[in-house]
């Protein structure tokens, strides 16, 4: 089996999370596209209550039946690293490193070295980046770029960052987000302070 985690804070999920995850599931040939709602973010700071996240993420994945929800870093809680993540995702499923790849966008590989155990990571699985518009190669560290696929795919210029600012300034956010994450977020009146 193989099998392709995407980890994140999905704070909202996002179109440009599922249309990667279609696109790199059919490209590599995934069997399964696991997301991973972190429990706690490392590198993040003001993120909505988990299962605001969950309840989100489930809604937007409910129809497509190759990509599934882990609630591995929930039921972990703390913080939430990939490498554990990881190893622990292995051991349950019990697959081998070459059928377990680790999907990260480029603003997150350019901070790869700064995660927990960078080097471990690589070894673990197959890291494949979604590379962002304005991405610069000579940002990365050589020994990372060793390690490392680009996936092939198209780039898409959304954010959860940018889609909580036009949230808060009252701007639509319509076609950013399927129709029942946004009827979500507006019934629970998540992003509005």
């Amino acid at each position: 089996m193989k099998i392709c985690l995407f980890g994140g804070t999905f704070d909202p999920p996002h179109l440009g999370h599922l249309l990667i995850a279609q696109s790199i599931c059919e490209s590599e040939g995934f069997d399964k596209v696991l997301f991973i709602p972190a429990y706690e973010p490392p590198h993040k700071v003001n993120i909505s209550n988990v299962m605001h996240r969950v309840s989100m993420l489930n809604l937007a994945i409910k129809d497509n039946p190759k990509f599934e929800l882990s609630n591995i870093e929930i039921e972990r809680q703390g913080i939430s690293y990939a490498i554990d993540t990881i190893i622990g995702i292995k051991k349950s499923i019990n697959i081998k490193s070459n059928e377990c790849y680790y999907l990260m966008g480029s603003d997150s590989l350019i901070d790869l070295n700064n995660w927990k155990e960078p080097l471990r990571i690589l070894d673990e699985c197959k890291v494949i980046v979604a590379a962002r518009p304005g991405f610069q190669l000579s940002k990365i560290e050589p020994w990372i770029l060793k390690k490392i696929q680009f996936a092939k795919i198209p780039k898409f210029e959304l954010s959860s960052t940018n889609i909580r600012k036009r949230w808060l300034k009252n701007l639509t956010i319509r076609y950013m987000v399927t129709l029942p994450v946004w009827e979500y977020i507006n019934e629970k009146g998540l992003y509005i302070n």
